[in-house]
């Protein structure tokens, strides 16, 4: 089989290819770009998004040289998400799926990160850290679902980066905020001291982000310091965290995923953290192009869902923002 997926949940818009071997045959993504200052408008990321799906969807199909004909199952980001954008993905898949009259599937996002995780890293069932400007969640498989054993009290991880970066003045015109944070913090060397927030489980950003801002407004540290500070912060808290679910659930396979997975110290810091905490435990990261949002996850966990059983009646295609993945019973596992 081959499905189509369509990603567009926040900033990227995705469209991706793939069959059941796990072969991508196409993975096109855009971004919404805000002016400087700003974070993402839900409405005008929308506007974007309905501006530009019909390239993006023909882009995939010549990336792929497939033929819509060649499609056997058209999947979409039901949540969470923004919900204007959301709408925008739901809306093109219903459409693609009416006039096709190929099967539809809606799935959840955050387990698409998981399901693309586990199939490109050969991964079977890891307990994985899903980071991004969205979302921050500690996640494993037990007991039929992918239960949340950890996550953000307040705003995620990378949006924390992101609100930083805007703050100091950064500009994400030519690469994520959070690449842009991670190059200020590879210049730095000198420590600052800054809050460590963990309560059981988990974790805070938003008082963090707020004490890094008033250290730089004061003007006695420079950006590269504070943003190697904050780096080495939150991202301590993060693989505590994950090596806490690790212990809990005695897995021996971490994952990270999300779009600040990308990150290469929190990488290096999860890969130390697996290889210290006993032998046999596996770390996979993933390359950015599949880490950040894409069309290519969505494609594949319906494709998996869909062989499992799953179906998405056309009346059960309303998006939803607060999707949680504990929400989803995991019948291909």
């Amino acid at each position: 089989m081959i499905s189509l997926g369509i990603e567009s949940s926040a900033d990227k818009l995705g469209v991706g290819i793939i069959d059941d071997t796990g072969e991508i045959f196409a993975n096109v993504r855009r971004t919404y770009k805000p002016p400087k200052g700003s974070g993402i408008h839900p409405r005008e990321a929308s506007d974007f998004h309905s501006t530009y799906i019909a390239d993006v969807i023909r882009d995939a199909y010549l990336e792929s040289n497939l033929t819509p004909d060649e499609i056997d199952l058209i999947s979409f980001t039901k949540g969470p998400g923004l919900g204007p954008c959301l709408r925008v993905g739901a809306v093109a898949a219903r459409t693609l799926s009416l006039t096709s009259g190929k099967p539809l599937i809606a799935v959840n996002h955050p387990i698409a990160h998981v399901e693309i995780g586990r199939l490109i890293g050969g991964l079977d069932d890891p307990v994985v850290l899903y980071v991004s400007g969205g979302n921050t969640q500690v996640i494993a498989y037990s007991q039929g679902r992918y239960r949340v054993f950890g996550e953000t009290l307040d705003i995620p991880v990378g949006n924390c980066l992101d609100v930083f970066g805007r703050n100091a003045g950064l500009s994400d015109k030519e690469m994520p905020m959070g690449r842009v944070i991670e190059i200020e913090a590879e210049k730095g060397s000198n420590y600052i001291p800054i809050p460590y927030v963990i309560k059981g489980m988990d974790v805070s950003f938003s008082g963090i982000l707020t004490h890094t801002t008033k250290l730089l407004e004061s003007g006695k540290y420079n950006i590269a310091d504070l943003s190697y500070s904050l780096q080495e912060t939150i991202f301590a808290m993060l693989v505590e965290v994950t090596e806490r679910a690790l212990a809990h659930t005695k897995k021996t396979e971490v994952l990270v995923c999300g779009g600040v997975a990308s990150n290469n110290r929190l990488k290096k810091m999860l890969d130390e953290m697996s290889a210290s905490h006993g032998k046999g435990v596996k770390f996979k990261g993933l390359e950015a192009n599949l880490a950040i949002d894409n069309g290519a996850m969505i494609a594949w966990l319906g494709l998996i869902m869909y062989k499992a059983g799953n179906r998405t009646a056309l009346s059960d295609t309303l998006v939803d923002q607060h999707f949680r993945p504990d929400d989803v019973i995991v019948n291909w596992r």
